[in-house]
């Protein structure tokens, strides 16, 4: 009985070994560290989420510059040398005009309709056929999404356009080329290299995330005035990129397991941000000295206005651009009917 019993355990030890073996350890670089709250947690908690449910696959989760810098993440989980990165398309905006329509659209849909857009209408579709027709070798899946952000870090208070111009500011997606026509040169800088930029006064001003992630990389102890609403980002999707030929190569079990934890992302990431930034903001004001600002009604009309030129002269630049712009802008009409009636009126008392 007892050799048996031991057989029986032998046999099972080496099942699992064999499970173990058999799995597709998947190598998987994060644009966002994981020591910052809500971005970084995010790729973190995809991972957890992925390697709790799946037997055939394990994702290694690896921080910005461990595999790649975040900037080369795309072409690295093309190429293959990355099997998987988790990012924010509008980081390849520099390559792909229109990756930033997949990622934040200035003045455009907040997370519900952009959701919407992604998963019930064309926009997921558009976003795969996005990267096929520019050569990408990528399987893309959203896999995370964020609230409003806010719109920037200044070491003065802005009264009007005019004290923006001749600035210096690290800026993301489509919003910069609205800060660029108003006379702000901007640049892409990754979450480690803006605070050291900020220092050193390579850079006057930036925008990057939410109060609680902003406070974790310390923008309050050089710029203290941090304005509101994040006109730029009304919501931020992230991507799960994995290599073609990695994703063709995995069964269709595993596929499904991947998307379905993509999903479940999508759900606690969103939470996780509206749970968090109240205190931080509350935290920024009483006790490091932030004067919390809105931009008054003529300066947002200034940034739409402007907004809305360079969408017109990018849809006639790029067909791409074009077509996706064309299909989220049908969408919102008709989302309108729907979103205009529903939602109670913001403030709420």
């Amino acid at each position: 009985m007892k050799y048996h019993l031991y057989t029986a355990t032998a046999v099972a030890a080496l099942s699992v070994a064999n499970v173990a073996s058999a799995q597709e350890v998947i190598e998987m670089t994060s644009s966002f560290g994981k020591n910052l709250p809500i971005l970084g947690t995010a790729g973190v908690d995809f991972v957890e989420k992925i390697n709790s449910i799946s037997e055939g696959v394990e994702f290694e989760h690896f921080d910005p510059g461990e595999l790649v810098p975040t900037l080369e993440a795309l072409d690295a989980v093309s190429n293959g040398s990355v099997d998987a990165s988790y990012a924010t398309s509008g980081y390849w905006q520099g390559k792909i005009t229109a990756a930033s329509l997949f990622a934040a659209v200035p003045f455009g849909p907040e997370a519900g309709e952009f959701l919407a857009w992604m998963l019930y209408d064309d926009g997921h579709t558009l976003f795969q056929r996005m990267y096929d027709e520019a050569g990408y070798n990528v399987h893309v899946m959203p896999s995370g999404i964020i609230a409003p952000e806010t719109s920037g870090w200044f070491k003065n208070e802005i009264n009007s356009i005019s004290d923006l111009e001749g600035m210096n500011m690290r800026f993301f997606g489509h919003g910069a080329e609205v800060m660029q026509r108003l006379g702000v040169s901007t640049s892409l800088l990754a979450a480690g290299d803006i605070f050291p930029a900020l220092e050193r006064g390579a850079i006057d001003a930036t925008e990057f995330s939410m109060p609680l992630i902003d406070a974790r990389l310390g923008f309050h102890n050089i710029a203290k005035y941090n304005y509101f609403p994040g006109w730029h980002q009304p919501a931020t999707m992230f991507e799960l990129l994995v290599n073609k030929d990695v994703w063709d190569g995995l069964d269709e079990r595993s596929q499904k397991q991947i998307e379905v934890a993509c999903l479940a992302n999508i759900t606690t990431n969103y939470a996780e941000g509206e749970a968090k930034n109240y205190a931080a903001m509350i935290d920024n004001a009483e006790n490091n000295g932030v004067n919390i600002k809105v931009w008054d009604a003529e300066i947002l009309a200034t940034f739409e206005a402007t907004w809305n030129e360079v969408a017109a002269e990018l849809a006639a630049e790029d067909a791409y651009f074009a077509e996706v712009w064309a299909d989220l802008q049908e969408f919102r009409a008709g989302y309108k009917t729907w979103g205009d009636t529903i939602y109670l009126p913001r403030p709420r008392n």
